[in-house]
């Protein structure tokens, strides 16, 4: 088979994968349980198949178990056929005599993706999928079934599994068996005929899909372990915030309980995101609930942390008391970052039901993509002119603070522009996910990028004893007070201020000509 067989699927099964994913919205989610609903054949070349499920899936560990109710115990990986059927037309069934044995044969073809190459008639300079008869006559394969060029030291992959039809019956159920994997790889299955008269046959049932440690797929498993990390890592966070906070509660500004609800939230989401993933791996099954949890978690926090990047760089809280008229363009543009941000969510993660979420996926990107590139255009804009207030008002503490942070998103941004090209060249050089081992790190890089720029949130702006370095004040002299506090740790004399503001007088009796008629005065 040439890789283009494997691969392509056509748009009416991505329709019919996205409302399927819509539709079931009150059911169980399964990734590693393929479930089929009277999917029909699709006609390739000389050949009809239907994509059955593809996973990474790692090497046995234990050797030694046996199969019990057609599974294994733990430390093995495998393939269950547990409950497939294939049900053809009646019109096909009764083109047979009752007397014959074998009226139809349907083939699950289990293949490494390294592999691909040895399905199909490629390796004898030829197109077909079937056997011909003229490759017949050759010895080369059967007529009726697909070519397999197996290897005569290794029977691990392509493996085929044959399943005949029974004289007129309409349907014929698989045998139920287990196949063990031995070599880690990315595995594809596929169920495939060469007969046309079973044109119109539908396959119905499921297979589970296991690896050694759980039900985790093999591209998802390092994620439980990550999460773990992540969780921990938002705990200590959280401790060291929650000591800042009280021991300087007195002085705890409106901006702080933003950042509070952030690291919360982010606490909630990586613990819903692990407790999901291990109980993912142990049962097999994603239940709607928690994955329901865990993907609101992560849109709600996302939107909040881009709010609470907008609302620092328009000066809330240190320029400008409120956000006056952009209240509402800010929470308009927060509700619709929501829902673009959910809906992206529960189909990349309650779609890996089968294999549609790549697709299906695709659709929601772009809106997504296009709000966050409206996210960082208003935030630099803001940043931009929070930077000129400030320089204008002389507020050196503020500034520099200003300035720190505006460093440290610019470079989050240049390492985000830098990894999206990086993840489009990852997915453009792995179009059959042969790299699926590091697929990982493609999502798990956004959660570090997140906490790292959460991290530098937190001490830019951690509660203190002088909060006014970087508070809110009014033009009234207070500016004075800050960079007092600022030069001198918060132990500046009142009388340098009074000094100050004695001299800050002198210049205003100046500038609207007092100055002339006080020194006339002190000369008579």
């Amino acid at each position: 088979m040439r890789c283009r067989v494997i691969l392509r699927l056509p748009p009416d099964l991505v329709s019919l994968g996205f409302v399927f994913l819509l539709c079931n919205l009150c059911a169980h989610v399964e990734a590693s349980i393929h479930e089929y609903r009277n999917e029909a054949f699709i006609p390739k070349v000389n050949s009809f198949f239907f994509h059955g499920g593809s996973e990474g899936l790692y090497a046995s560990k234990n050797h030694e178990s046996k199969p019990t109710d057609g599974k294994f115990a733990n430390g093995k990986s495998y393939i269950w056929f547990e409950s497939v059927t294939f049900r053809r037309t009646k019109e096909s069934a009764l083109k047979h005599h009752k007397m014959q044995q074998r009226t139809g044969l349907v083939e699950a073809i289990i293949v490494e993706i390294k592999e691909r190459d040895k399905i199909g008639g490629n390796y004898f300079n030829s197109d077909d999928i079937c056997c011909t008869p003229e490759l017949a006559k050759a010895g080369s394969c059967k007529v009726g079934e697909v070519i397999i060029r197996s290897n005569p030291d290794s029977n691990e992959s392509p493996k085929r599994i044959q399943t005949f039809f029974e004289a007129t019956n309409e349907e014929v159920k698989m045998i139920p068996q287990t196949v063990e994997i031995n070599r880690t790889g990315m595995y594809y299955l596929y169920f495939m005929f060469c007969d046309p008269q079973l044109t119109g046959t539908v396959i119905t049932g499921r297979t589970v899909w296991r690896n050694p440690e759980g039900y985790l797929p093999g591209k998802m498993a390092p994620l439980m372990t990550f999460y773990g990390f992540m969780s921990f890592a938002y705990l200590i966070l959280g401790l060291a915030w929650f000591l800042q906070f009280v021991r300087f509660w007195k002085d705890i500004l409106q901006l702080h309980y933003h950042i509070t609800l952030v690291i919360a939230l982010g606490m909630c989401e990586m613990a819903f995101w692990y407790y999901e993933y291990a109980n993912f791996n142990s049962t097999g099954s994603r239940p709607m609930g928690i994955t329901i949890w865990a993907v609101t978690f992560t849109a709600v926090k996302k939107t909040i942390s881009r709010l609470l990047l907008l609302a620092v760089s328009m000066g809330y809280g240190v320029v400008r008391p409120t956000l006056g008229g952009l209240t509402s363009k800010v929470a308009l543009l927060g509700l619709v970052y929501f829902i673009a941000a959910e809906a992206l969510e529960l189909v990349e993660h309650l779609g890996n039901i089968n294999d549609f979420s790549g697709k299906a996926r695709l659709f929601l990107v772009l809106p997504v993509a296009f709000l966050d590139a409206c996210f960082v255009v208003w935030i630099f804009s803001s940043l931009s002119k929070t930077l000129e207030k400030l320089q204008l008002r002389r507020s050196m503490a503020k500034l520099e603070l200003y300035r720190k942070f505006t460093n440290s998103l610019a470079v989050s941004v240049l390492l985000s522009v830098a990894w999206i090209g990086y993840e489009l060249y990852f997915n453009a050089s792995d179009p059959l996910s042969e790299l699926w081992e590091r697929a990982w790190i493609i999502s798990a890089f956004w959660s570090v990028l997140a906490y790292l720029l959460l991290v530098v949130i937190c001490v830019l702006w951690a509660p203190s004893q002088n909060p006014t370095r970087y508070a809110y004040s009014e033009e009234t002299g207070d500016d004075f007070d800050e960079e007092a506090i600022a030069l001198t740790g918060g132990v500046a004399k009142a009388t340098d201020i009074v000094s100050k503001l004695d001299r800050k007088e002198r210049k205003a009796d100046h500038v609207f000509g007092l100055g002339e008629d006080l020194e006339e005065d002190k000369r008579e």
